[in-house]
């Protein structure tokens, strides 16, 4: 499986780039993973441009949107399983910037996602996004992790 990570910005704060760090390590053992961070520009406009340029064709697009779906960790490891029983072997989840996504890339996404009610930054978004997928594998391995 590969997934492809789509992000705004670089990461500044040292704790989240070491916690996106360690879950990169830890994802490799399920699947190839290649993260891309698009410069944050002037509209959310030009975001979404990159990223949806970089988004794979074939691949089977989650976008974390505040309006999207919520899932608990079983349901969400449950999407992913379903996903690779449909013989869905790339997937890519997309964060905006401070300003969010535009309705294009909500239309063009497979699937959104909101990782809770409450409000986090994007950049926390990353790390949260990243644990939440190395728990689904965790999950459908039914392997130590979540209890």
């Amino acid at each position: 499986m590969k997934i492809n990570l789509l992000f705004v910005g670089k990461l500044k704060e040292k704790f989240l780039v070491e916690g996106v760090a360690e879950y990169l390590k830890r994802l490799k053992k399920f699947a190839r993973v290649e993260v891309h961070e698009v410069p944050e520009c002037r509209t959310v406009d030009e975001e979404c441009e990159k990223i949806l340029s970089l988004a794979p064709k074939d691949s089977w697009l989650c976008v974390l949107d505040v309006s999207g779906e919520e899932l608990t960790s079983e349901n969400f490891a449950k999407k992913i399983a379903a996903l690779t029983l449909d013989g869905v072997s790339n997937l890519t989840f997309a964060i905006g910037g401070a300003f969010g996504l535009n309705e294009k890339i909500r239309r063009a996404a497979s699937f959104r996602l909101s990782l809770s009610r409450m409000t986090f930054t994007h950049q926390m978004a990353r790390l949260i996004l990243l644990e939440q997928i190395y728990r689904a594998f965790k999950i459908n391995r039914n392997e130590p992790y979540h209890w």
